[in-house]
């Protein structure tokens, strides 16, 4: 007793230490001799799931042609399998009557400008290798402009007709076609039942439609999953590898909603069902409830996310806790059947590793063993369910995964940390994400650092630029006067930017030629439009797309992102049509940046980012 004592105690005097590391020589193990945080338990045996090479979603070429108003711009995947040296031809008219429009092999790009281009007519394109001819792709129709002061769209027709909210809108390959299909949660209350009692009798409903818009099935949650985005967590993804996706939930039966709208007991499951019926395939305990989470809201605060634990097969894991107590569990789906592949307590590994979680899950290969990690906040837990490393940092608002300093080896993890007046320095700071190791903070105090980004901003300064604003209902719950602050650091860690200076927070995107990226704007009226901006610009990149904004993601083409947006009775898909000046493989076969926009389902959303650097 007196031993475990003595440790909380080194961490309660030591709480500004660089890195706490389950590592050989950790600064307290040095310090005092410690296990500190060593696991309580026996390593665990590396995962080896069902997959004898690494599972990919099938992707076909993705082509689009997108008429501006004076000609149409025709993209197209470069795919992870393409050799370096692949060039495509692009053609139009009918399989019987095919037009060559390009004269030379197209090498720089994988786009084309058809300056005679008209609304009826259907593309494809042809990859050549060493001079041989490849596969066709699939045909696509021209996506015409529909007025004169709107960006043409592809609309994906809704089955109701009812302003949206913010839906939750998941992405996946359900009939094995190639082609992503979209999984929507419907109505768009976003708020628990404490915090909006209006929402108390709200169920949510879960629909499919195919690319096109086709109609599958819709669910109902029943009452016994509660509104809000920690409530009611899904995902889309291909779990067992057979081509087509299915959907992993939170389930549990009906007739556990108590009359404020919350649940407080019974069953509680993860569900995965069938992409093509919503049928449910195989279900197994969700993490269970327990006084070491506390109260009610943070009792149901509950995460998905997809990681290749063993390099080749996707697990679904499934995770409890943000504020206190943090709990994962892993499996894989395979023969119909859910099987667990490991548990993770984290305070059976060591007590810092409570309130740790943040918004969302992010996954990547932080130690290159070819071996996903769960980056739970700042506690990073490997590949075999055991912890990788805790920073200690407490919970943060944002978390994202990256190369922002490219001339240092390896990947970065940005933190946005909300702990509320945080003296230490380290509401804002980058960590390395190998070993958790400090590289820079703000180092001053700061009030509810409530959102952050990084993104390639000032061509002039290499790396990443990283910025992060402080919440206002900060300041407010610590009666602490002051304004929102907000901050921009370079990849180094210089603040060279405060208050007005500094960017936006919310989405941001590639979408002209270059590796600066841009960020969605919105008028703010009753118009709904949209626009696309560039950091210190004053004139929009381009205007006029309508909507409440869903999600920004490769979705289609090349390498360049597009805008979804939900109306009364659809979705529209925005694609760019700036001409590309260089190619690159298709963002959505980088693992990290897949599985970003694998959970923008559930939590706090936030713009994808690779797992390589990207930018000038």
């Amino acid at each position: 007793m007196k031993r475990n004592m003595m440790k909380v105690f080194a961490w309660m005097i030591f709480p500004a230490l660089p890195v706490l590391s389950v590592q050989a020589q950790d600064p307290l193990e040095l310090l005092y001799n410690f296990e500190i945080l060593k696991p309580s338990h026996a390593p665990k045996p590396k995962v080896e799931g069902f997959a004898r090479e690494r599972a990919e979603e099938r992707l076909n070429r993705g082509i689009v042609a997108v008429d501006d108003g004076r000609q149409v711009y025709v993209n197209w995947r470069l795919l992870k399998s393409d050799p370096a040296g692949v060039t495509f031809d692009v053609y139009k008219g009918t399989d019987a009557h095919p037009v060559k429009l390009n004269r030379q092999p197209l090498a720089a790009t994988t786009g084309f400008v058809d300056k005679r281009g008209k609304k009826n007519d259907r593309y494809w394109i042809v990859p050549h290798v060493d001079g041989r001819p490849g596969a066709p792709s699939e045909k696509a129709f021209v996506t015409a402009k529909k007025s004169a002061g709107e960006p043409a769209y592809r609309s994906v027709p809704l089955q109701d007709s009812v302003m949206p909210g913010r839906r939750r809108l998941g992405i996946g390959d359900l009939n094995g076609d190639g082609e992503w299909d979209f999984v929507l949660l419907q109505p768009g209350v976003s708020k628990d039942p404490g915090f909006r009692p209006d929402s108390s009798q709200v169920t949510y409903q879960i629909e499919a439609y195919l690319h096109d818009g086709t109609f599958l099935w819709r669910n109902d949650l029943g009452d016994g999953i509660e509104p809000g985005v920690w409530y009611s967590p899904f995902i889309v993804y291909d779990l067992d590898a057979d081509g087509r996706a299915e959907i992993a939930l939170k389930t549990a039966p009906a007739g556990l909603r108590a009359p404020d709208g919350c649940v407080y007991q019974g069953d509680e499951w993860v569900s995965v069902w069938d992409g093509m019926t919503g049928k449910e395939l195989s279900r197994a305990p969700w993490p269970a409830r327990t006084e070491r989470l506390g109260n009610y809201n943070r009792q149901s605060r509950n995460q998905l996310a997809v990681a290749y634990l063993d390099g080749k097969t996707p697990c679904l894991i499934v995770a409890r806790g943000t504020y206190k107590a943090m709990f994962a569990d892993a499996f894989q789906y395979t023969n119909g059947t859910l099987n667990k592949l490991w548990s993770w307590d984290g305070d059976e590994e060591n007590p810092i590793v409570r309130s740790q979680g943040s918004h969302s899950i992010q996954v990547a290969d932080v130690d290159d063993d070819g071996r996903d990690e769960i980056i739970l906040g700042p506690a990073v837990l490997d590949d075999n369910g055991t912890l990788l490393w805790s920073a200690g940092l407490g919970h943060p608002d944002k978390v994202y995964v990256t190369d922002i300093n490219p001339a240092r080896p390896g990947l970065e993890i940005f933190y946005a940390v909300e702990a509320l007046h945080d003296k230490d320095g380290q509401g804002v700071s980058v960590r390395d994400a190998r070993t958790g190791a400090p590289l820079w903070s703000i180092n001053r105090p700061t009030v509810h650092i409530g959102s952050g980004m990084v993104a390639d901003i000032d061509p002039a300064r290499p790396g990443l630029e990283c910025f992060a604003a402080e919440d206002p209902k900060g300041h407010r719950a610590m009666q602490i006067p002051g304004n929102h602050n907000k901050y921009l650091f370079d990849a180094g860690g210089t603040l060279y930017g405060e208050g007005d200076d500094v960017p936006p927070m919310g989405d941001w995107l590639w979408w002209d030629g270059d590796k600066v990226r841009e960020y969605i704007d919105w008028k703010r009226d009753n118009s709904r439009s949209l626009s696309v901006a560039k950091y210190g610009s004053a004139a929009a990149v381009q205007e006029g797309f309508k909507g409440i904004l869903i999600m920004t993601a490769d979705l289609f083409g090349d390498w360049r992102e597009e805008i979804v947006t939900a109306l009364p009775g659809e979705l529209r898909i925005y694609s760019t049509t700036i001409p590309a000046v260089d190619r690159r493989t298709t963002l959505l076969q980088d693992n990290t940046y897949r599985q970003t926009i694998t959970v923008r389902t559930m939590g706090y959303q936030q713009p994808p980012v690779p797992a390589f650097y990207l930018g000038e």
